[in-house]
Formats: C-alpha cells, structure tokens, sequence
C-alpha cells in the first residue's frame, strides 16, 4: 500500500510487519534512509535496514502502531508516533515493549511518502 498520507506511516508500517513482508516494509524508505534499530545505533541506507528490519521481523510479533502528530513543511514532515510489539522472548514468556517514535518522511516524485530518518525509540536514552 503507498502512503498517500505522511500520518498514515505508522499504521502501515505496522501493517506490513504483522505480514512479515520484508519487501513492503523496505519500500516505505528512500535508498540513503537512516534507521535507529536500537537507542545509540544506526543503520544508514537499504542494506543496513533491510538487515535490522529482518531481525526486528524474525522476532515473529504483532505490531499495534499509530500517529500522535504530523508536522508538515512542504514535502517534509516530522512525526511521532506510539507503538507497541509484542513477541514471545527466548525464555518463553511474552514480551511487550512500547515506545514514541521519532520520524521524518519526505514525499517523493510520484506523491508517496517514504522514512528518510526512522528512529523507532525516539531517543538514544537505553533502556
């Protein structure tokens, strides 16, 4: 599904991972897009993400993400949004992490809009 909409990022987002589609989470970033998998981390264009988008996917959890606000200038906007995963850890138990999302998107050439920086905790504080 193309993003029409900057806000609509985060609920399609989440919808591409409870999919597992690999394929369709890449295709809401830009080639050179940067990506936080985890505070203090970055993982810079397709590759990299791809990589850490596959882990976060191998975990196998279902994704509930929404947009709390959407701050538009042109053909840029700043988001946050709030998400929850949760996932069967190692040990067996049920795992639920939460977080605010920081992100900036950029509309392209055809109208769509895709992450140019995705930062899924929204600090670099660990947790």
């Amino acid at each position: 599904m193309d993003v029409k909409e900057p806000q609509q990022m985060n609920a399609i987002f989440a919808e591409a991972f409870n999919a597992g589609d690999l394929d369709r989470i890449m295709a809401l970033y830009e080639p050179g897009a940067v990506l936080a998998p985890a505070p203090g981390q970055r993982a810079a264009g397709a590759p990299a993400i791809r990589e850490a988008v596959g882990a976060l996917l191998a975990l196998r959890g279902r994704m509930a993400s929404k947009n709390n606000y959407c701050m538009q200038a042109g053909d840029i906007a700043l988001l946050q949004g709030e998400w929850r995963l949760s996932f069967v850890g190692p040990d067996g138990e049920e795992v639920t992490e939460t977080a605010r999302s920081a992100e900036v998107v950029r509309r392209q050439p055809d109208g769509t809009w895709r992450y140019l920086i995705d930062h899924p905790a929204g600090d670099d504080a660990p947790r």
